[in-house]
């Protein structure tokens, strides 16, 4: 399954509202450049500031009750691709999608669908940890380790 036909099936679910964890691991599992691009997202080193600093714009952008409902234990709030475009920047998913080759109204249906189910896995413990969720190398690692569960 080549990485269009697993955005379309993505968004397909996400309209459906089905997409559930194992779907979301599943289409980052299978397309490298997603699980890279998460890792650039959610690592320490990356361009966003690690998970905290994504919490931290998604608190400016008035939307900190959105992700902490991932990073917790209850149920994941959705987001939409304009709320999305309000954290990142529209010309920060623009370059994002891009980078995998999709036009962003389509990277971006993709990355809200999946964000949730993602930042909820790498959160278990229902907190974030203190010193983030480590480089991209670590969290490359940690996806694989979650994808093989």
């Amino acid at each position: 399954m080549g990485l269009f036909d697993s955005v379309l099936g993505a968004v397909a679910g996400q309209m459906q509202g089905n997409a559930g964890l194992q779907d979301v691991l599943g289409m980052v599992g299978n397309n490298p450049q997603l699980m890279q691009l998460a890792a650039s997202l959610l690592g320490n080193d990356g361009g966003a500031g690690g998970l905290g600093g994504l919490v931290a714009k998604f608190q400016q952008a008035g939307l900190g009750d959105v992700v902490s409902s991932w990073i917790g234990s209850g149920q994941n709030q959705a987001i939409s691709p304009d709320q999305l475009g309000q954290v990142l920047g529209q010309d920060t998913l623009s370059g994002l999608a891009s980078h995998v080759g999709l036009h962003s109204g389509v990277f971006a249906n993709l990355l809200a669908g999946m964000f949730p189910g993602l930042v909820y896995a790498l959160t278990p413990a229902g907190s974030a940890p203190a010193g983030g969720l480590g480089n991209a190398g670590d969290l490359m690692g940690a996806l694989s380790g979650l994808l093989k569960a």
